[in-house]
């Protein structure tokens, strides 16, 4: 099923839709700042293991981020911050960066990298963010790709071809308009370093 979603007044009839749909442990495709992204409620594990299939990854091996709709809401699932890197946060967030953050005890471990940690988005989509919150807790993301290098771009930004191709696969793609063709800049925070991991849309100095 594909659902229209226009970013300047998005329809709260049709943002409750997609958000009742994720509460069941639904999986859809929702456009963000930077790419389209597989999401999913994080309270349902089966449906983080089926992203990961779709990504072509392991569940050991794939890598993902928690979307939450503030910083308030990063701060419910991450270690304490020091005052460096909320600062940081701050400044950045909403935006197109993921942080690699230290991740507390309310975060499933399946969702965890090796070392502990998860990346954080507040994505400055109002789409997404108003479905973050009409779901009510953070959302677990990892942005759309495709198997064939050749149609990489349209396919990573029109949401009617990425129906297309994975329309089959998830329960509802999102026609948020066409998508941005970079992904996030990533930035870890972790262990009290920072070190700039992949430079991304989001411009920001260390």
């Amino acid at each position: 099923m594909i659902v229209k979603i226009y970013q300047d007044n998005p329809n709260s009839n049709e943002i409750n839709k997609v958000a009742d749909r994720l509460k069941e442990g639904a999986i859809a495709i929702v456009p963000t700042d930077t790419l389209y992204a597989f999401v999913c409620s994080m309270e349902f594990k089966k449906s983080v293991e089926t992203i990961a299939r779709l990504k072509g990854f392991t569940l050991k091996k794939a890598k993902y981020s928690m979307l939450c709709a503030d910083l308030s809401s990063v701060s419910d699932y991450v270690r304490p911050m020091d005052r460096d890197t909320f600062r940081l946060l701050r400044q950045c967030l909403p935006g197109p960066f993921t942080f690699v953050m230290d991740a507390n005890n309310d975060v499933p471990r399946n969702y965890l990298n090796p070392n502990k940690t998860i990346g954080v988005r507040v994505p400055a989509n109002p789409i997404c963010n108003a479905i973050i919150r009409a779901v009510g807790c953070p959302l677990i993301g990892t942005s759309v790709r495709t198997l064939d290098d050749e149609r990489e771009t349209e396919y990573l930004t029109d949401p009617e071809l990425i129906h297309e191709l994975f329309g089959h696969q998830v329960d509802i793609v999102v026609d948020g308009g066409i998508g941005e063709d970079a992904p996030s800049t990533v930035v870890d925070c972790s262990g009290g370093n920072m070190e700039l991991l992949r430079q991304g849309k989001g411009e920001i100095e260390i």
